[in-house]
């Protein structure tokens, strides 16, 4: 990710061995508001994360969290972190990658990259979910700048532009191109195939949309501008190249969940290797929960405010686990 906020304390590892009631991977907004929440029940709490912000990282603006009706991505991650670290006191530690939990009778044993070795009582995965990328020229240059990966998050910050492209032929990108066709004068609707895994209800309703362009067996090869994008290059299967002129770049070729390591601790998952939790975020495992982009549930409908409210679900349902398992001592 190419976020980086305010430097940590020289410590920038937890100390070895050291022992927590609740250890938070992930610091996106399910994992800070999982640490907020784990704070204020007074639970020793740390965060260890790859970064700051999550998907976050990948959008410019943000219009749709309630009670902030403008701010930008960055801010939005300052603030939380903010709350998490200054305001509560709970430690974050970042460029780290956990790679392995096992219980030690009460406590899970963690241990990860840079000599992360550290004991919990409980553990909150909040480790997100990855956009699938094109790996072409120009994407990670403009990411933020006119290359997005939410077509519900970024809709409204191109309301008037003269086009915008959309690319994917699944239901995400069927549904931004649908929605963004009432923002814009133009949507470019590029798919490798000329059939679409979309529900058959949303390609009809796209096909209806006169503003809509379909752009079927081609792949984009690059995508081109200034300080933001101006252009999406295209080529069809009988080598035909396109060069055309938009305003944003819509990347909708689905997600994955980095599920290598944990569905190898035995977390159950579904067939695409998202956590299965209950309402209470509560995984298989005991004293293991999981919110945020990883988990089942939100798969379909991943939106910040959904995050942040399944980590202090997260963090309630750890305090809970706590209590009831006599696991909690004060001085």
């Amino acid at each position: 990710m190419s976020l980086r906020l305010a430097a940590l304390p020289k410590a920038k590892v937890p100390p070895p061995g050291e022992h927590y009631d609740v250890v938070i991977v992930g610091a996106g907004p399910a994992g800070l508001s999982a640490a907020l929440y784990a704070s204020r029940f007074l639970l020793k709490s740390v965060v260890v994360s790859e970064d700051v912000g999550g998907q976050l990282n990948l959008t410019n603006e943000v219009d749709d969290y309630p009670g902030l009706l403008r701010i930008a991505a960055s801010e939005l991650v300052a603030r939380f972190r903010d709350h998490a670290e200054k305001l509560f006191g709970v430690p974050i530690y970042t460029n780290i990658t956990v790679q392995k939990f096992e219980r030690i009778g009460d406590e899970f044993y963690i241990t990860g990259t840079r000599g992360l070795s550290i004991y919990s009582k409980t553990i909150i995965l909040a480790v997100g979910a990855r956009r699938r990328k094109l790996g072409v020229p120009g994407e990670k240059e403009f990411t933020g700048r006119g290359v997005s990966y939410c077509s519900i998050c970024d809709a409204p910050l191109y309301k008037g532009k003269e086009a915008v492209a959309v690319v994917g032929g699944g239901d995400a990108a069927m549904e931004g191109a649908i929605l963004l066709s009432g923002y814009v004068k133009k949507v470019y609707l590029i798919h490798r195939r000329d059939q679409f895994r979309a529900k058959p209800y949303y390609v009809e309703e796209a096909k209806r949309k006169p503003n809509i362009e379909f752009v079927l067996n081609s792949v984009v090869k690059e995508i081109r501008g200034d300080k933001v994008v101006r252009s999406v290059v295209v080529e069809s299967k009988d080598g035909t190249v396109r060069e055309l002129a938009v305003d944003g770049v819509f990347i909708e070729i689905g997600f994955e969940p980095p599920k290598d390591w944990y569905q190898s601790l035995g977390l159950e998952t579904d067939e695409q290797g998202y956590i299965k939790t209950d309402e209470w975020m509560r995984t298989n495992i005991p004293g293991v929960f999981a919110a945020g982009d990883a988990i089942s549930m939100w798969k379909g409908f991943r939106q910040i405010i959904n995050a942040a409210a399944s980590g202090a679900i997260a963090a309630y349902s750890a305090y809970t686990y706590l209590t009831q398992k006599g696991l909690i001592r004060r001085a």
